[in-house]
């Protein structure tokens, strides 16, 4: 089997599409990993660029995006599918040999946006589930019946940056005493009625979707978790691309990066400042959607990809 051609786009293209490419710099025989498989748009890519003795491992937390994943790919022997989270990738048996790249493309993936049912927005109403695996794990409205008022302000404040984190908290509170909260709508306009719409460019609820989506999903311990994974497995020479959307995110992928990439800022109370050998080299700064994508595709204007390269152990032992 020969690939389609280093040119060849996938129909549905992702956010950042080019850039994921030539970060990744991917090699016609090398080991891949897509953490979150999604559409299917950055694998596509990936698979144009392998030949006959190169591998594509796919993961997703979304049953829905795996069993496409193993519909679209069951006669290429070139991939391997696996549901789950990313968070788990060295648990896999087939990244024991190593990776030449791994891509995380974070948060939540359009077609869950677009699906009412699944709950992640309120522009359609739908019940709240927000889970990325609805099959397992408690939904947000589950959570937010049985949570606490501290439990609740503190999660919108600490995923969301929500200023107004304990009113809404209590407001919460207060109307799940007289009705259960089980729809998109039901949050979406309990909150804007308490905080109002503002200048009506975002809206009210925003942060607090946001800040419940990510703590059901565990999505932050998930990234501190994946990165890891992903470092411990890349082969050196093997490149970690990770797309972030907002800068809870963003903070810990370049906090990761750099740690492992730079030494750490001395202590003038120890006479010999800790060894210190790198394993990662950052890639240039961090890259965004230029106006003509952002045009084509509104969320690709709060994109930002990092880039890292896994050192070789002779050089980053010098």
């Amino acid at each position: 089997m020969t690939a389609a051609g280093a040119d060849a786009r996938p129909l549905h293209l992702p956010v950042l599409f080019a850039q994921v490419m030539e970060a990744l710099r991917v090699r016609e025989d090398g080991i891949y990993l897509d953490g979150t498989f999604g559409r299917g748009g950055h694998a596509d890519g990936v698979l144009a660029r392998l030949r006959s003795k190169g591998k594509l491992l796919l993961m997703d937390k979304d049953p829905e995006a795996i069993a496409m994943a193993q519909a679209r790919f069951a006669a290429d022997a070139r991939v391997a599918v696996r549901h789950g989270s990313f968070a788990d990738l060295a648990q896999w048996d087939a990244t024991a040999d190593g990776l030449d790249g791994v891509l995380l493309d974070l948060g939540v993936s359009s077609p869950q946006l677009d699906d009412a049912r699944r709950g992640f927005s309120f522009r359609a109403d739908g019940p709240l589930d927000m889970r990325m695996d609805n099959a397992s794990g408690e939904s947000a409205a589950q959570w937010l019946a049985r949570a606490d008022e501290r439990e609740i302000a503190d999660v919108l404040w600490t995923y969301g940056e929500e200023r107004n984190s304990r009113r809404i908290a209590r407001a919460i509170v207060a109307a799940r005493a007289q009705q259960p909260i089980v729809r998109t709508a039901q949050l979406a306009e309990l909150i804007a009625a308490l905080v109002g719409r503002g200048d009506g460019r975002i809206h009210p609820a925003t942060r607090s979707f946001q800040a419940i989506r990510i703590f059901i999903n565990r999505e932050l311990d998930d990234l501190q978790s994946g990165l890891a994974a992903a470092h411990a497995r890349l082969r050196p020479g093997g490149r970690l691309a990770v797309i972030s959307f907002h800068s809870l995110e963003d903070r810990i992928v370049k906090q990761f990066i750099a740690a492992h990439a730079k030494a750490p800022a001395g202590d003038r109370r120890l006479p010999v400042a800790p060894a210190f050998t790198p394993s990662l080299r950052a890639l240039g700064a961090a890259i965004h959607a230029d106006e003509t994508e952002i045009a084509a595709n509104a969320r690709a204007r709060s994109a930002v990809l990092r880039v890292a390269e896994k050192l070789p152990v002779a050089e980053a032992t010098r």
